[in-house]
């Protein structure tokens, strides 16, 4: 079991809204990514985030977008198509979104429409 799976949602989400503010995105656009991802709306997500809710446990309670599987590249030197573990899989789903976000890819781009 990988440490990142027990780490809370909320301490790396700041993380996610820094990097992408720094390339002229906004927090918004980024709330849109993660919903597109998980299925959760403003109020779950503030939910998880005020919880401490671990990566684990996120997932576990999302309803993952069915054209996930479209997501696909490499991050972290890995391709995310090929992740074997299903919830390292969709953390990575996750990372690959906020990097796109973060070069200035289209959100409509970015969540595959």
């Amino acid at each position: 079991m990988s440490r990142i799976f027990a780490v809370s949602f909320a301490s790396v989400y700041p993380l996610y809204v820094a990097k992408v503010e720094k390339k002229g995105r906004t927090q918004a656009e980024l709330d849109r990514v993660i919903e597109w991802l998980t299925g959760f709306d403003a109020s779950e997500l503030a939910d998880h985030l005020a919880a401490g809710t671990t990566f684990e446990d996120f997932f576990a309670a999302a309803r993952l977008n069915p054209d996930a599987s479209l997501i696909t590249g490499v991050i972290c030197g890995h391709r995310v198509e090929e992740i074997e573990d299903p919830l390292m899989q969709k953390i990575r789903y996750l990372d690959k979104l906020v990097d796109e976000l973060a070069r200035g890819k289209s959100v409509d781009k970015v969540l595959r429409g």
